[in-house]
């Protein structure tokens, strides 16, 4: 089940959701209203290889804005820091900028439970256009869970900034496993007469 906004004010005054800062005003009827922070990332390289670290360029967000150029993938922060030991979060683009031919996430809408900092989101336009810091650009939903719950503890654990994929730590220890599973197990043969 999802929380109504009424319910997310509620579980933040008892500190079971983490939003902040928080804004009364960016509470919707079932999500809560995040922004543009001043911090974005783009790949300094066309082809992007899991198996490595890839470099970025850090861009600052001015104040009088930013035009996004089409087809190109930018990693930006919320202002807020947001998550929950209690409920899980999902994000999602805000109708209005859904409008314009931005996307906020390429298909990485769900948060896991435990996770709490400022969320990368990916920025990609099909079209030129101008984002300025600050703008509500997303909306953060919460769920109940069901189960055991396992709190998150992974890589990105208390982002302060936008994060650039680090899947060539994943990469490296699913090889390694891999690896080790393909060496033949040493047998002792006793022959018998």
């Amino acid at each position: 089940m999802i929380l109504t906004g009424k319910e997310i004010d509620k579980r933040v005054n008892s500190k079971e959701i983490v939003i902040s800062p928080f804004l009364k005003e960016n509470v919707n009827p079932n999500s809560y209203n995040f922004r543009l922070g001043r911090k974005l990332k783009v790949y300094q390289n066309d082809l992007i290889d899991p198996a490595k670290e890839n470099p970025v360029d850090e861009i600052t967000l001015g104040d009088d804005g930013l035009v996004l150029q089409s087809r190109k993938l930018y990693l930006a922060e919320t202002i807020e820091t947001m998550g929950s030991d209690n409920f899980v979060p999902t994000y999602a683009a805000r109708s209005s900028v859904a409008r314009m031919g931005m996307f906020i996430n390429l298909s990485a809408p769900l948060g896991d439970i435990g996770f709490v900092g400022k969320w990368t989101i990916q920025l990609f336009c099909i079209h030129p256009v101008k984002v300025y810091y600050g703008m509500n650009i997303g909306q953060m939903m919460f769920w109940h869970t069901c189960g055991e719950v396992e709190l998150y503890d992974g890589k990105y654990q208390c982002a302060d900034g936008p994060i650039e994929s680090r899947i060539h730590i994943d990469f490296h220890n699913k090889l390694k496993q891999r690896n080790q599973m393909e060496v033949p197990p040493l047998i002792d043969r006793v022959e018998t007469v």
